[in-house]
């Protein structure tokens, strides 16, 4: 009686039968939790697409292709990270045109 309890408590706010009957519910959170698991990877790769965006945006208004940026920043050895670079050029663009114009 104690899991079936701790099962329907997990799946409340479901959808149709699965909120009530456990072994609907039981399969409900089979697959919950599978996509949770993959989505938390999913974030990671869409945070970096997401970075590289706002990158990309920022160097073309400098005059310059994200892809000869990067290549810069590496023959240049900087060590930032795209989620540094992403966030230096959403909050401080002024910062971020003096890393692009001392790279070039």
């Amino acid at each position: 009686m104690k899991r079936r309890r701790s099962i329907l408590k997990q799946v409340k706010g479901f959808r149709h039968d699965r909120k009530s009957k456990e072994r609907m519910a039981r399969e409900a959170l089979l697959h919950a939790g599978l996509h949770a698991f993959h989505d938390r990877r999913k974030k990671k790769r869409n945070m970096r697409a997401l970075w590289q965006v706002k990158i990309s945006a920022a160097s073309k208004a400098n005059g310059i292709s994200y892809s000869k940026l990067i290549n810069k920043f590496k023959k240049a050895n900087v060590k930032l990270d795209r989620k540094i670079l992403s966030q230096l050029a959403e909050h401080q663009p002024n910062i971020f045109s003096k890393m692009v114009v001392s790279v070039k």
